[in-house]
């Protein structure tokens, strides 16, 4: 199969922590890319976590979301994207919980909407053929349910169990991307990842969440007994697997990306606060700041993604070790925090002196 080879990006939720980290990946890796970035800047999306791309001549960003027809195709239009990455989804599960409707809005609507601007004006408007347009969809290992302990990682071929409003909501617009793919042709990618981890996260989730907690000297949070096992990927791997499916794989084809790095709650907590004792040591260990609460709703037992097909297709495999990325992380976080100090206590200099 010939490789893709896009010119014009629409990247949806390229402010939010995947996105942008992939926005990055581009920009670091001189990538022959014009990149678009839609997001709507929602509570878990950052500029600043772009503000040094700013500069870019291929880096464009726009305020808006992808629920607005209107605006999506004048962005076709106006910027002749060929290919959409669509990283923008409401994404925590907790808060799928409590307002399901926003995710099935954002996730599934707005999915939806992407398919069929994307449809009316690459297959319609242009008639472009198949290899000259790509719409890749980023998914989650979620949508295959809850796994016991001795399950088999899922393959792509699995049937989907969504347990949560958050995985219900992906899946559904899986279901769309696959339906416009078999229904109108659109050339279509789509992908699960496993639980990611890195820089420019958003701190609700669980690995800042612990890190947040050692450097400030609070509680860690572990939900219930902490046995809950999670696969976990840097998220620079991720990227790079994003990039190698765009441009290499299969049309109307799903691929699973993972680490292999099943670790359950307990032992990732225990892990990142004994790299604190070696990266920023104290008089106690920072172990001592684990505290165990009330179990979520529908909290899911265990994860686990079968990558046999993107390594053995694409030749893709992850280059970071769980070690290596937490420390690549902690590092990240080590740094921000001592800007968010210093920040603080300009501002705080700043209104003594008013």
């Amino acid at each position: 199969m010939r490789r893709f080879k896009p010119q014009n990006i629409l990247i949806t939720g390229g402010a939010g922590f995947i996105g942008a980290n992939f926005i990055r990946h581009c920009c670091t890796h001189f990538l022959p890319y014009n990149i678009i970035n839609l997001d709507n800047l929602t509570y878990a999306a950052n500029l600043e976590n772009l503000q040094d791309l700013y500069t870019e001549d291929r880096f464009v960003f726009i305020e808006g979301d992808i629920c607005d027809a209107d605006l999506i195709f004048k962005l076709l239009r106006k910027y002749k994207i060929d290919t959409i990455i669509n990283f923008a989804a409401e994404s925590h599960v907790d808060r799928s919980i409590h307002d399901p409707l926003i995710f099935a809005k954002s996730n599934v609507l707005g999915t939806a909407n992407l398919l069929e601007a994307a449809r009316q004006y690459w297959l319609t408007e242009l008639k472009l053929s198949a290899t000259d347009c790509r719409f890749y969809h980023i998914s989650t290992d979620e949508v295959f349910g809850s796994l016991s302990l001795t399950n088999a990682a899922r393959t792509e071929e699995h049937r989907y169990q969504p347990r949560s409003p958050y995985s219900a909501s992906k899946a559904s617009a899986d279901h769309f991307v696959h339906a416009y793919h078999h229904t109108y042709g659109l050339p279509v990618v789509l992908s699960h990842c496993s639980n990611n981890y890195g820089p420019y996260q958003h701190p609700e989730k669980f690995i800042p969440t612990i890190i947040h907690a050692c450097l400030n000297g609070q509680a860690i949070p572990i939900y219930g007994t902490g046995n809950n096992i999670r696969d976990w990927i840097y998220v620079e791997d991720h990227c790079r697997a994003i990039q190698t499916i765009l441009e290499q794989g299969q049309l109307g084809q799903s691929y699973n990306i993972a680490a292999n790095n099943q670790v359950d709650n307990n032992t990732l907590a225990q892990e990142i606060c004994l790299l604190m004792d070696e990266l920023l040591p104290q008089q106690q260990s920072y172990t001592t700041l684990i505290t165990y609460v009330p179990d979520r709703l529908g909290h899911d037992l265990r994860y686990a993604l079968d990558t046999t097909k993107i390594r053995t297709t694409l030749s893709w495999s992850p280059q970071i070790d769980l070690r290596a990325g937490l420390i690549k992380t902690i590092a990240y976080y080590m740094k921000t925090n001592k800007l968010e100090q210093r920040n603080a206590k300009i501002s705080t200099i700043n209104r003594a002196m008013i």
